[in-house]
């Protein structure tokens, strides 16, 4: 969800990333024209090889949605991802490093057949939650203290950006409707970047444990918020959470599909790693069929 210019140091064995590839789709696909909406969870950020103009978005050979295009042998496909996108760079320009990425919703047309988006984490601020929690919690080690700063006053501030982010959800996948309205419409979720049980990793992930029962929670609440409006639009939800629970940022390198703040292997830190996005590949295949 945010821009990093970390360098990573380490690359997932080969062995290890075919284990986690979608498997062969049938050549009956249904899709040969496909674009591809959407954030740095979508775009594959510093994951090699990185590809694609303008360079500041650091889209990925191997993010999700090339590897899904690849997939399903689509002859048609659209990438237009890009790293910092909120919903409102859907319909506007989003300025990056060395250029401009269009409104990613230009890329849609008439005869586009599947359109996938992985949107929200920005709307509600990732790269500042990460930023405050980081600085916050290691001086409480034992309490909670980025939760209290987002809940301070009896408001929960992260639960109501969610609330605010739903109806621009909404908005997009009905312009999406409205632009390619034959289209499978497959809005993907966002995996599990914290352990699903326990007190987390701290000091290597420097999130108390309390702090890590927070967060989790409100990412569940996101993604949860995007289940919701895929049910309304009658899109497809992807659930990528579920299948990447005991891959997030506290794993081994090898076992770890998140990187943590220090990045082990080439991706943004809290970001997928190139094992993150072949899961995140597998699941949208799955939902497809």
């Amino acid at each position: 969800m945010i821009r990093s210019r970390a360098l990573a140091l380490v690359l997932p064995a080969a062995a290890l990333l075919v284990t986690v590839l979608p498997a062969t789709a049938s050549a009956d696909t249904p899709y040969t024209s496909y674009v591809a909406l959407g954030d740095s969870y979508a775009a594959g950020p510093l994951i090699p090889t990185q590809i694609g103009l303008p360079p500041g978005c650091l889209r990925s050979d191997h993010d999700y949605p090339a590897l899904v295009a690849r997939t399903l042998d689509i002859t048609d496909f659209r990438d237009v991802t890009c790293s910092g996108a909120t919903t409102d760079d859907l319909t506007a320009p989003q300025s990056v490093a060395l250029g401009v990425n269009p409104p990613q919703l230009d890329a849609l047309g008439p005869d586009t057949e599947l359109v996938s988006m992985t949107m929200g984490g920005n709307d509600i601020g990732f790269a500042s939650i990460i930023g405050e929690c980081a600085t916050r919690s290691p001086l409480a080690p034992l309490g909670a203290a980025c939760k209290d700063y987002f809940t301070a006053g009896g408001t929960d501030q992260l639960a109501a950006r969610i609330g605010e982010t739903a109806p621009k959800i909404e908005a997009a996948l009905e312009a999406i409707g409205k632009r390619s309205p034959d289209a499978k419409i497959v809005l993907v979720g966002y995996p599990a970047i914290l352990p699903d049980k326990g007190p987390g990793c701290f000091p290597v992930v420097p999130f108390s444990a309390g702090d890590v029962a927070y967060l989790r929670g409100v990412e569940k609440e996101l993604d949860a918020m995007l289940a919701e409006q895929a049910e309304k639009a009658g899109a497809e939800y992807v659930d990528t959470y579920t299948p990447t629970i005991g891959h997030d940022i506290c794993r081994l390198p090898g076992t770890k599909w998140i990187e943590g703040l220090v990045p082990t292997a080439p991706a943004a830190p809290v970001h997928p790693n190139a094992l993150g996005e072949a899961a995140m590949a597998k699941a949208t295949v799955a939902a497809l069929y």
